[in-house]
């Protein structure tokens, strides 16, 4: 089906009922490189891209802690933290024990912490249903992706999107750094229909989940675009209580998570805002972001969370 015009837009063109309009690629602004500073999550294996720190005794060794066990140690901190207390020791001690170049004490010894790269796994979840900023979405979404890809690539980062319409949700784009993957992909996001915004929600967090069982190094980030309105639900609660349900859900699992406002301030009923704190994520305007760029406020957020 090919990408309508921006006549059609104009228009309303498109047929709603089969799909609704699909917007074709805007061309991609020039990316920004994705560079995490140091988190303090400790993980146990090697990652690739943003600095993190790591229990493997690989990395680089950047300070040390006191710890209850000791499986790497950091000789120069300990000496260092036993150095003031020789003298007293010594006196202390029986004369056999004096004669040790150095006391050492449980409590002198240091663990070295390490840094080590990893990489980010980000899922965008966009509303698809219909709304005077479908468009908006579209082509906001589809421009970060592939931009964010271009950066990612060498990195081995790695970026999907899930669109949410009707009464279900798509995995349009798997979590990938193939930027060729994403431009055929991504050549048509269709719209229309109500908004499934819990099951939106559920498929963001399981490409994600998905991605940290088979990396325990990677560092996830969802990011929402919708303006907050959920009318279908999957079970038996009311469609905005689930989608809050789910969004508690998503916050204890530890996924950080922004969401993008996407209703005009006219209309503005606080649902996405809403949303953005039971989900304990950052919350944005689609207007604000716009002058930044989404690619370059992705960059942003996954710098904060590795901190």
């Amino acid at each position: 089906m090919p990408a309508s015009t921006d006549a059609d837009a104009a228009s309303g063109g498109g047929d709603r009922g089969q799909g609704g309009k699909t917007f074709a690629n805007d061309p991609m602004f020039q990316p920004h490189r994705i560079e995490g500073a140091r988190d303090r999550l400790q993980r146990r294996s090697p990652g690739r891209r943003t600095r993190t720190r790591t229990t493997r005794k690989q990395g680089r060794y950047i300070t040390s802690r006191p710890a209850d066990r000791i499986t790497d140690l950091a000789l120069d901190a300990t000496l260092r933290q036993a150095a003031p207390h020789q003298r007293r020791r010594r006196e202390e001690r029986s004369a056999a024990e004096r004669q040790r170049r150095v006391i050492l004490r449980r409590s002198d010894l240091r663990q070295k912490v390490r840094v080590r790269k990893t990489r980010n796994a980000v899922c965008f979840v966009v509303d698809a249903s219909w709304s005077m900023a479908a468009e908006e979405r579209m082509r906001a979404t589809k421009a970060a992706v592939l931009s964010l890809l271009r950066d990612a690539y060498q990195r081995r980062d790695r970026v999907g999107l899930v669109s949410f319409q009707r009464d279900y949700a798509t995995l349009l784009l798997p979590l990938t750094n193939s930027v060729e993957l994403a431009q055929r992909r991504l050549q048509q996001m269709p719209t229309g229909g109500k908004t499934p915004l819990s099951r939106g929600l559920l498929m963001g967090y399981e490409v994600l989940e998905r991605a940290r069982r088979q990396d325990p190094e990677v560092m996830p980030l969802l990011v929402l675009l919708t303006d907050g309105q959920a009318n279908v639900s999957m079970g038996d609660l009311p469609p905005q209580a689930e989608s809050y349900a789910l969004a508690d859900f998503i916050a204890a699992q530890s996924i950080p998570a922004v969401v993008i406002d996407t209703e005009h301030p006219i209309f503005e009923r606080g649902l996405a805002r809403q949303l953005a704190y039971h989900l304990k994520g950052r919350y944005y305007r689609l207007e604000d972001v716009q002058e930044r760029g989404l690619a370059d406020l992705v960059r942003a957020e996954l710098r904060d969370h590795a901190r």
